[in-house]
C-alpha cells in the first residue's frame, strides 16, 4: 500500500490494474486505516482519473450485497455529493417525480458525509424506513417503481471506509464512485459531479461500466445537480457516443436564481422543503426539481428533449402524482418493516 501512496504523492496516475490492487487492499480488513487515509488524501490532491474511478467502482460493486432484482428498465439519479453548497436533497425529491410519472428508479444513497442531510437522513425524516431487507426493497421497486438502496446496507465493506471518510471530512474518490456502484442493473443514469472539467471523464466511466444512456452534469458553481445559478455543463452518453452540451435555466424556460435560494438544512428541514415542492408550491426549490427531473426523463428516453421533460415533471407534481408516490412509499415501507418485526 505504501508504494502506491508514494507513487500518487509524486503526482503519478495509477494504471487500471494497479488501482484494482489498491482497491482490494482498501477493502481488506487487515489494512491499516491510516494507510487508507493517506492514500485517499494523496489521490484527492493529485486528482482522480477515469481509469482509477472505474477500477475502484468495479471492486466495490463486486463486494456489494447481491440483490435478486427483477428484469426492468431501471435508472438511478444519485449524484456524487461533496459540493459543500448546503442545498436541499434535490435528487431524492426528483426521484419521487420521476417515479410518479412511471419511470422505474433504483436510487443509491447514503447518510450525510459532507452535507447536513444525506438522502438516507431525509428519507427517515419523511417516515420512510431505510433498513428494509433486500427482498422487501426489491418488492418495493416492482410495486411502486422506486426503491432506495442505503449504501451502508448494500456495501457492508464500506463500514471501515466510512470511518476514514468521516475523519477526512472532505470529498474523496468515494464520493465519485457512489453513483457507480448500484447493484441493480441500470439501463440509464443521470448523475451530477462537483468537478468542473471532469464531466467527460466521468461520462467515459459510465460508458466503461455499460450504461446504454446517461447524462453527467456539473452545475453552475460546482453543484452536483443542474443549477438555476448559471451555465451547467453536461455530457450525454448515448451508447458509443459522448456528446458535451451546456444549458442555462433560461435555455429551458426557467428563471435563474442564486444557489442561496435553494439552501437546505437538517433532515427535518429538508423533509419539509420536499413536501412543499411535491404539494406544488412554486419557488426556486420547485424549479430546481423540475429542471433535474426533466433532464432525468430525457436521460431515460421518456421524452425527446429536456423542455418536454420539464413539462412532464411539472405536470407530475401539479397533478398530485409525485406526492401520491411519496405517500405510497411511506405506507409500503412502514408495513414492510412491521412485518419484519413480527
Amino acid at each position: 500500500m505504501r508504494s502506491f501512496i508514494e507513487k500518487v504523492e509524486k503526482n503519478e496516475h495509477l494504471m487500471y490494474e494497479e488501482m484494482i490492487e489498491v482497491s482490494q487492499l482498501m477493502f481488506n480488513e487487515t489494512t491499516d486505516l491510516q494507510l487508507i487515509t493517506d492514500f485517499l488524501i494523496a489521490l484527492s490532491k493529485k486528482g482522480e482519473t477515469a481509469y482509477e474511478v472505474a477500477a475502484l467502482a468495479s471492486v466495490m460493486k463486486s463486494f456489494a450485497l447481491e440483490l435478486n432484482s427483477p428484469e426492468g428498465k431501471y435508472m438511478d439519479n444519485c449524484g456524487t455529493g461533496g459540493d459543500n453548497l448546503n442545498s436541499f436533497n434535490i435528487s431524492t425529491t426528483s426521484a419521487f417525480v420521476l417515479a410518479g410519472a412511471g419511470t422505474s428508479i433504483a436510487k443509491h444513497g447514503n447518510r450525510k458525509i459532507t452535507s447536513a442531510a444525506g438522502s438516507t437522513d431525509v428519507l427517515e425524516a419523511l417516515g420512510i424506513p431505510t433498513d428494509l431487507n433486500s427482498d422487501a426493497s426489491m418488492d418495493l421497486l416492482v410495486r411502486e417503481g422506486l426503491t432506495f438502496l442505503n449504501a451502508s446496507n448494500i456495501h457492508p465493506k464500506l463500514k471501515r471506509i466510512g470511518i476514514v471518510r468521516q475523519q477526512i471530512g472532505k470529498p474523496t474518490i468515494f464520493n465519485l464512485i457512489g453513483p457507480l456502484t448500484n447493484p441493480v442493473a441500470l439501463k440509464s443514469q443521470y448523475t451530477g459531479i462537483n468537478r468542473p472539467g471532469f464531466t467527460m471523464e466521468y461520462a467515459s466511466v459510465l460508458q466503461m461500466l455499460g450504461r446504454e444512456r446517461a447524462i453527467v452534469v456539473c452545475g453552475a458553481g460546482g453543484m452536483d445537480e443542474a443549477s438555476l445559478a448559471g451555465q451547467n455543463d453536461f455530457v450525454l452518453v448515448d451508447k458509443g457516443d459522448l456528446i458535451p452540451f451546456t444549458l442555462t435555466p433560461e435555455d429551458v424556460g426557467l428563471t435563474s436564481a442564486p444557489i442561496s435560494a435553494i439552501r437546505g438544512g437538517n433532515a427535518q428541514k429538508n423533509a419539509e422543503i420536499m413536501r412543499a415542492i411535491l404539494r406544488g408550491e412554486r419557488s426556486a426549490y420547485f424549479d430546481t426539481v423540475i429542471f433535474n427531473a426533466g433532464i432525468g426523463f430525457f436521460t431515460n428516453g421518456v421524452v425527446s428533449n429536456i423542455p418536454e421533460g420539464i413539462k412532464l415533471a411539472t405536470d407530475t407534481i401539479l397533478s398530485g402524482k409525485a406526492l401520491e408516490k411519496l405517500e405510497s412509499i411511506i405506507e409500503f415501507s412502514t408495513n414492510a418493516c412491521k412485518q419484519e418485526v413480527v
